[in-house]
């Protein structure tokens, strides 16, 4: 018996003597080398290859709130984590590859070398190693498997033409079942890459009934109701996410499928509904959803949305932001709570608000964040504008009050704040508030009213008890729960809160700097606003006409949004009729006259043709009437320009050889041909020519014009220079000269007081003059402003004296009740009167004591 045991063992070993020969072709040799091939370096590369794909799930953090990834994102970071993997899987597959080159395995180990190159981004080695499967080996489903991974390859290099010629190419051959769900899958995340998600949900709908367990089906069936419901296919989607129930996926697929199928349930009958509200609350009172929380409210609030439910819908979308930490569920609900104030409710103002918290919350990749961010942006201009109509006019109402008036009622609404927090304060629980802050002007203690296009109010902010709370519900937003006191800053409250022993020269200079001046001079809040407030309110008739001019601005601005950007063209032709009203002598008028005539032109003829008839009675050489009267005016103007430009030329050539003559005339020539966009650099090359013929004054004077014609483009830029040029050139001469003042005093004249700026009496003084202006010659209506004067005085002055004996009775008047005016006790200052053409030299010149000079030798004693 044991001689035959040790002749067994003789055959066995000349058997694997004789096959360990990869040259040998019998039954004996390919046994063995598949066996190795596959039990050995196959096996141990799989295994290092399926650990790679362990950690890419692993690392991958699934976003519900978007359809899920079919696979893991390749990242280069993530792939150097694994690279050890990497190289022993390719080193183990070569080895196969190697010592076995007749195993039947060679073709899978190169395929799982392509792969491991793939998932090391190595993109040109994976391609050529799959491309050499396909032309080199002689197996058919070798040949499929290798070309099935190159579409995988070329979509995760975003080849997407390379990868469309694979599957058109494999798609013609007989595939195993295996390889035809492959393909499937392949195919499917093929269009997921490219965003085409009608066709991915074919392929994944085709696939569906081969998957197996391995294959995670619940995954899948979820990304196909994923897909349903965003395609609109709710009841699919319904299907999909209960089959994906069925399969007892991991908990949080299985969450998210609960909760989208309470979604896409069919609602037909109001049983329906109250079904699918108990659904989304049994998952609120679940323990295991507590960190879901935000996600349920949300989608309740979607719900509520699609059952046109406003309230509801808003109440749950404030409550995911409550519940959550969530900064892209958060945004979300901010995003949908902007589109319901906008697309529905038409609030501008609170939409602003959302939208810019869910610009803020919603990553950038987000899907259509940038039309998200075009919308924010158009919203914060609205606001913008709306704002500046409502806070100059709050400033222009305050500029009628006096002081303690307006002290008076901003220390009443804070005493009425403070009770309404003394109030809050007594309950128990609170509720914390995450509503955003609506408010008319973030500068803004009071509210003259909204202008959203259909009404007016005007309510003092703190008379205004819900605007008061608003404003309170942000204060803690931003700075938490404080109590009233003084010292609340956070930065002096942690000084004042360091333990007894810490040495108080730790804390930061600044901080130390801003403790110690608060705690000698606590800041009385009423006396802070007011003084706030005051600087901006528009006292002098220059402030009161630019406060007027940003409201202008500000309705033109609101009118245009309102038509061309939140296409409400009710709102436009309101706001745009409004600026009409108020501002009758607004430069926008023939402009916005052509726009309503545009506007109602289809719609209302009658109406149409009013505004029609305006523009042309009231601005008969505007441009907007030369386009109503010729639709072609712009493209025969653009013409006219050319023509006009040619001539420009010449004429310029002629200046230069001076032959100013012949410049006046091509000049002229090219005004012949009409006004137009380039017939202003005809006036400026006019005024040049002035400048070398006529008199330095008239030079001057002319470019004075063409610079208040002009103050906001380029040409009246150009225009100031050479103003300043010849005026430094002017004042030069006269210095070298001396000051020459005119003796000729039978003008028009202007009162003058002067004074150091340090002084600081510009405000008291052209208060008291217009006092003394209204109460001793008010007939004459008088206007009184300031004006620098140099680095060393200010001047105010009262214009215009009608002639010499209106401006010695003038300045004889003021200097016997100069005691009687308060204002300018204790100030030191001259006084004077100055005819027109001598306070241009006077000011040009900055001849305060040669004017002085001038003033006590040609003027009356008896007034000096």
């Amino acid at each position: 018996m044991k001689g035959l045991f040790k002749y067994v063992y003789f055959l066995l070993g000349l058997f694997t003597i004789g096959a360990c020969s990869s040259e040998r072709n019998t039954w004996t040799s390919k046994a063995y080398h598949n066996a190795t091939a596959h039990y050995n370096g196959y096996y141990y590369a799989k295994e290092e290859v399926r650990k790679v794909e362990n950690t890419l799930w692993e690392s991958l953090i699934d976003d519900y709130n978007r359809i899920l990834r079919l696979y893991p994102e390749l990242d280069t970071a993530l792939a150097k984590s694994y690279d050890k993997e990497i190289q022993e899987a390719i080193k183990m597959a070569s080895i196969a590859i190697q010592r076995h080159p007749n195993s039947k395995w060679v073709d899978d180990c190169y395929i799982l070398v392509a792969k491991a190159r793939l998932y090391s981004m190595d993109w040109g080695n994976a391609v050529q190693t799959l491309k050499w499967v396909n032309s080199k080996s002689k197996d058919p489903d070798a040949r499929h498997k290798a070309i099935i991974q190159l579409v995988r390859t070329f979509t995760e290099h975003q080849e997407f033409n390379n990868a469309q010629a694979a599957i058109d190419f494999v798609e013609k051959e007989e595939l195993t079942k295996t390889n035809r769900k492959n393909l499937l899958i392949e195919k499917a995340y093929f269009y997921q890459e490219q965003e085409d998600y009608d066709r991915m949900v074919r392929n994944l709908t085709e696939v569906a009934p081969m998957l197996k367990k391995k294959d995670k089906p619940g995954r899948i069936y979820f990304i196909i109701g994923q897909v349903y419901q965003k395609l609109g296919f709710e009841a699919e989607a319904f299907n999909f996410y209960k089959k994906c129930i069925a399969t007892n996926p991991e908990y949080e697929v299985d969450f998210y499928a609960r909760l989208y199928l309470a979604q896409v349930t069919e609602i037909s009958r109001s049983k329906s509904v109250n079904a699918a509200r108990k659904s989304f609350r049994k998952l609120l009172k679940d323990n295991k959803n507590k960190e879901f929380k935000d996600k349920i409210f949300y989608e309740m609030g979607v719900f509520e949305l699609k059952q046109k439910n406003l309230d509801e819908a808003i109440a749950n979308f404030n409550k995911s932001i409550r519940e959550g930490t969530n900064r892209r569920i958060d945004g979300e609900a901010y995003l949908r709570l902007g589109e319901i104030y906008y697309d529905t409710l038409r609030k501008y103002e609170l939409s602003q608000a959302y939208y810019d918290s869910a610009i803020t919350s919603l990553p950038t990749d987000y899907e259509g964040y940038a039309e998200i961010k075009a919308r924010q942006e158009i919203l914060d201009e609205f606001v913008k504008n709306l704002n500046t109509i409502k806070w100059q006019d709050s400033l222009l109402v305050l500029a009628g009050l006096d002081s303690i008036t307006i002290r008076t009622k901003i220390d009443s609404a804070f005493q009425a704040k403070k009770a309404l927090a003394d109030a809050k304060e007594g309950k128990k629980k609170r509720r914390r508030s995450n509503r955003i802050d609506i408010t008319s002007n973030a500068n803004s203690v009071f509210d003259t009213g909204g202008d959203d296009g259909n009404e007016e109010t005007t309510d003092w902010y703190f008379g205004n008890l819900s605007a008061m709370s608003l404003g309170q519900s942000e204060f803690k937003r931003i700075w938490g729960n404080i109590p009233l006191e003084d010292n609340w800053r956070r930065s002096l409250r942690s000084t004042a809160n360091q333990p007894a022993n810490q040495n108080a020269a730790d804390a930061p200079a600044e901080a130390q700097a801003v403790a110690a001046e608060e705690a000698a001079a606590p800041v009385d809040p009423v006396a802070a606003e007011y003084e706030r407030i005051d600087k901006q309110i528009p006292r002098t008739e220059e402030q009161k006409k630019a406060a007027l001019k940003q409201i202008e601005d500000a309705y033109y601005n609101l009118g245009d949004i309102y038509y061309f950007k939140l296409l409400e063209k009710d709102n436009a032709v309101i706001t745009y009729n409004k600026l009409l009203d108020r501002f009758p002598e607004t430069e926008y008028e023939p402009e916005i006259l052509y726009k309503l005539y545009l506007f109602f032109k289809e719609t209302d003829a009658a109406k149409s043709e009013v505004y029609a008839s305006r523009l042309k009675a009231e601005h008969p050489n505007s441009t907007f009437t030369k386009i109503l009267l010729n639709p072609d005016f712009l493209k025969e103007s653009s013409q006219a320009v050319e023509r006009q430009k040619t001539l420009y030329k010449k004429a310029y050539e002629e200046f230069e050889a001076e032959a100013y003559d012949s410049s006046l005339q091509t000049i002229e020539e090219a005004y012949a041909i009409g006004e137009n966009s380039f017939t202003p650099s005809l006036d400026l090359l006019k005024i040049l020519i002035a400048g070398e013929t006529e008199d330095i004054n008239k030079y001057q004077y002319l470019l004075t014009e063409f610079i208040n014609a002009h103050n906001d483009d380029e040409l009246g830029a150009y225009a100031k220079k050479l103003l300043e040029t010849s005026q430094n050139f002017q004042k030069n001469q006269e210095l070298n000269k001396g000051i020459q003042y005119i003796r000729s005093l039978e003008e028009p004249h202007y009162f003058l007081i002067v004074y150091k700026t340090e002084e600081n009496m510009s405000l008291a003084a052209s208060t008291a003059l217009s006092k003394f202006n209204e109460d001793n010659f008010k007939d004459l209506k008088l206007k009184t402003s300031n004006l620098v004067l140099n680095d060393m005085y200010t001047l105010t002055l009262v214009a215009d004296l009608p002639g010499i004996t209106t401006a010695l009775d003038y300045i004889k008047t003021f200097n016997e009740k100069l005691s009687t005016l308060t204002e300018f006790r204790n100030h030191k200052f001259h006084n004077f009167v100055i005819t027109k053409d001598n306070f241009d030299i006077f000011y040009r010149t900055k001849g305060l004591d040669e004017y002085l000079k001038f003033f006590e030798k040609n003027y009356p004693a008896e007034i000096q």
